[in-house]
């Protein structure tokens, strides 16, 4: 017993030591192993976690932490793109000097920060331009007034680990160039291809009462309309980095990746789970809203494995895991992801390859013997009023910040005038606070059975 498991550790070790040797290889060409950052999808100890896990027999407590410190810093450059760690140009870091860069959370953290608060930067000045050609537009025109539709006036469009990642993509031939301030430079350069505008012109009236006379005049006049719009990620991926096919498809593997070490999972419009977990996260509560919230995370490896129907809780149970959630904290019973996701299967509520079919919220809730009624995104105030008496809102999201697909979230509260929310596929995102502009813009269009949110309480 005890040679086969010196024989299984040595393995585990010389996995990697050929991982090791197949990312300096890597790195000499610039180029990213992307088949291997798609199984390090599950953050930073993903790839070693796998190792040790296949070996987990033979491994114990004191081995598992020196085997995962050995491997962190290859694994790492493998799965991020690297201008998180300075275009791999530098060995270490102004905020950590005596910790190599590789090795540097602080390090890391800080370039990511310093990159987020420059696309931030960017995407102001990106508002400031298309305000500019909106003010030149209206000066042109023989309108009489001008009304501006800005729905970023208080959240950023932009995700900022899609521009890295996409930047990181295109310099995929010339990895020694990329740096953080020639990222900076070059969208700075395209920050007029950021947003755009719609407009449309109206003849509106308006009651003026004549001083001298008392009497009311109704006067007419020509108002021009600007919508201010986001052109998206993908379109600067097309117009400025003109990326590949293949380039594209290493950009989204970066950007998931990035998100997954930065939180904790975007599983979303995933058809295959390659078995990726996050560690358990015990009983969460999530107590700053009106009402306690039961938080279960679909990535949790106590369910992440489990199926739906034929998928698995971890790519397509965002529906079952919201409403576990819901469920729990509503009634006196605790339903766990597993439980809903067997009942949603039962009563015909999965849908193959796709997750859940939108009447999944309100039968289940009718189920649990709670009230539900719909709601559309013209009803913001129906969610406020809802959310205040310590009602919670299910909501069914399409493509931005919670999803590349659909996925259904939990609005939970409000807290300083912003929308609290439990994100069954990110805890890091269930901590934030966030703008009901937001949540509003991309609530999905094409909901059904009601949707595309549910008041429940």
């Amino acid at each position: 017993m005890e040679n086969e498991q010196k024989s299984g550790l040595a393995e585990t070790f010389e996995t990697g030591r050929i991982a090791a040797h197949t990312i300096r290889g890597a790195v000499k060409t610039g180029k990213a192993v992307s088949g291997v950052a798609k199984g390090a999808a599950a953050g930073p100890y993903g790839a070693a976690a796998g190792v040790l896990w296949e070996n987990r027999s033979l491994v114990r407590k004191i081995v598992v932490i020196i085997a995962v410190l050995l491997m962190l810093p290859v694994i790492i450059i493998q799965m991020l793109p690297s201008l998180i760690f300075d275009g791999l140009s530098y060995a270490f870091s102004p905020l950590a000097p005596s910790v190599p860069m590789f090795n540097s959370g602080s390090g890391i953290i800080g370039n990511v920060n310093m990159v987020n608060f420059a696309i931030n930067g960017i995407m102001d000045e990106g508002l400031e331009d298309v305000m500019a050609r909106i003010e030149a537009d209206f000066a042109s025109s023989d309108a009489d007034e001008i009304e501006i539709i800005n729905p970023y006036a208080t959240s950023h469009a932009g995700n900022a680990d899609q521009y890295i990642a996409m930047y990181c993509a295109y310099k995929s031939e010339d990895y020694a160039s990329i740096s953080i301030s020639d990222m900076v430079e070059m969208l700075r350069a395209n920050k007029n291809k950021l947003f755009s505008y719609t407009q449309t012109e109206e003849v509106r009236s308006r009651v003026e009462i004549d001083p001298d006379t008392g009497k009311e005049n109704t006067v007419t006049e020509k108002w021009r309309v600007y919508t201010i719009v986001y052109n998206g990620e993908d379109y600067f991926a097309e117009q400025v980095f003109m990326l590949s096919e293949e380039q594209m498809a290493l950009a989204n593997d970066y950007a998931q990746n990035l998100s997954l070490f930065l939180g904790d999972g975007m599983m979303q419009g995933i058809s295959k789970w390659d078995g990726n977990t996050i560690p358990a996260l015990g009983d969460v509560r999530l107590t700053d809203g009106v009402t306690e919230v039961v938080y279960y995370n679909q990535l949790d490896e106590r369910y992440a494995g489990k199926l739906y129907g034929t998928d698995h809780i971890g790519s397509h149970g965002c529906g079952p895991t919201s409403m576990a959630m819901v469920v729990s904290s509503l009634t006196e019973q605790t339903i766990d992801p597993v439980a809903m996701a067997q009942w949603s299967c039962q009563n015909g509520y999965w849908c193959k390859d796709s997750g859940s079919y939108h009447a999944l919220i309100p039968a289940a809730a009718r189920n649990w013997g709670l009230d539900v009624s719909g709601c559309s995104v013209s009803e913001p105030q129906r969610i406020l009023d809802a959310l205040s008496e310590g009602k919670l809102v299910v909501a069914i999201m399409s493509k931005g910040h919670f999803t590349k697909s659909g996925h259904f979230i939990v609005l939970r509260g409000i807290q300083d005038g912003k929308i609290l929310v439990a994100d069954s596929a990110s805890y890091n995102r269930s901590r934030q606070l966030w703008d009901l502009s937001v949540i509003l813009k991309e609530a999905s269009q094409g909901a059904v059975a009601g949707g595309p949110f549910w008041i429940i309480g």
